[in-house]
């Protein structure tokens, strides 16, 4: 069940009753009525729509909720993450610092701060020189900034400068 789904089981205000008293402990649609304020026929007509769902179980011992269909629809509604590095250790750094393609903070660890920045760096072509106004451009589509952002990339050698130009060497 996806998450439309289940947000539509539970639209109706009598099944979000009905499955909230279920939740709560009640089993038979005696309890749940009682629990929810409602009267028998509305019970009966939720109970059979949540069955139908999925979200609701009927046995032998009375109705129980299927509460890990929740986790289930936000599973599936998730996108699948595209790795951002194929070493599986470079990724994790990388999406512990990079959410929604923006730098969320910069590393203080020297070893994954320079994972960061050779990340970065793949904004420029190798070989192609840039004015200051655009590095700073680019750089800002990254964090706000680019000041930090484009002396750490010098620094560490992976853009070079030479009278505000600056060059991604080979």
């Amino acid at each position: 069940m996806n998450a439309d789904q289940l947000c539509g089981l539970l639209a109706e205000p009598s099944r979000l009753r009905a499955y909230s008293a279920i939740v709560l402990g009640a089993t038979t649609p005696e309890q749940i009525a009682g629990s929810a304020g409602l009267p028998a026929p509305v019970v009966t007509k939720a109970l059979r729509r949540l069955t139908k769902g999925g979200l609701i179980a009927a046995s032998r011992d009375g109705f129980s909720a299927d509460e890990s269909a929740f986790k289930d629809a936000v599973r599936e509604g998730r996108p699948e993450r595209v790795p951002l590095d194929p070493d599986p250790a470079r990724d994790n750094v990388l999406k512990s610092f990079i959410r929604d393609g923006r730098l969320t903070h910069f590393p203080t660890f020297p070893e994954k701060l320079r994972v960061v920045l050779e990340y970065l760096v793949l904004s420029f072509e190798t070989g192609r020189a840039y004015p200051e106004t655009e590095v700073n451009e680019i750089l800002n589509r990254w964090h706000p900034d680019h000041a930090a952002l484009r002396r750490e990339l010098i620094e560490a050698r992976l853009l070079d400068r030479e009278n505000s130009v600056y060059t991604r060497p080979r």
